[in-house]
């Protein structure tokens, strides 16, 4: 039994050390490699970049809708499945709404980004095609080019890491405050 309880000491002191020291100072090492860390960034006008921030105006490229209504103290998902039918009239019902602040887009093609919620809430970005969906309405409203507004698109476009790893996508909320500054 001596000898049981000494390994047991021993393996708890070992994992102790790997888990609480090594481990974490792995993860960390990793974490400042990746793009922005993985913080919490704000930008020049004071907003944080990382969550997702609503927009309501039409002047502005819509963000992904969110669960928990961008509410950042909590993250999550609605937890309804893809056949539920109060999850299926939530969706119809931005669909609908897209529609008619967007009438020159057809239903089959608005990205399913820009009508459902990501499984924290809390998604800051958009694909390629849910910000080029919307050109057309902010180029009328705000009596721009629609290849001024392309261009901004390009340009505040964040590549998948690596150039593998991900999918293209733009933070709403930069693309927004560049789209302010044109």
């Amino acid at each position: 039994m001596k000898k049981n309880f000494i390994i047991a000491i021993r393996l708890t002191l070992v994992c102790t050390v790997f888990f609480c020291g090594i481990y974490l100072l792995a993860i960390f090492g990793v974490s400042k490699l990746v793009p922005r860390g993985m913080s919490f960034s704000k930008t020049e006008s004071g907003y944080y970049e990382n969550v997702g921030q609503s927009f309501a105006s039409d002047k502005y490229f819509y963000s992904r809708p969110s669960s928990v209504d961008y509410n950042a103290a909590g993250s999550g998902g609605s937890n309804k499945g893809p056949s539920n039918p109060d999850y299926l009239a939530t969706v119809q019902a931005r669909i609908d709404t897209f529609l008619v602040h967007n009438p020159d887009v057809k239903k089959e093609d608005i990205p399913s980004d820009l009508v459902t919620a990501s499984g924290s809430g809390l998604d800051p970005n958009i694909s390629v095609q849910g910000a080029k969906v919307q050109v057309k309405r902010i180029a009328k409203i705000r009596n721009i080019s629609e290849e001024l507004i392309n261009q901004t698109i390009e340009q505040q476009t964040e590549k998948p890491l690596l150039g593998i790893f991900g999918t293209e996508k733009i933070n709403v909320l930069k693309l927004n405050l560049a789209l302010d500054n044109i």
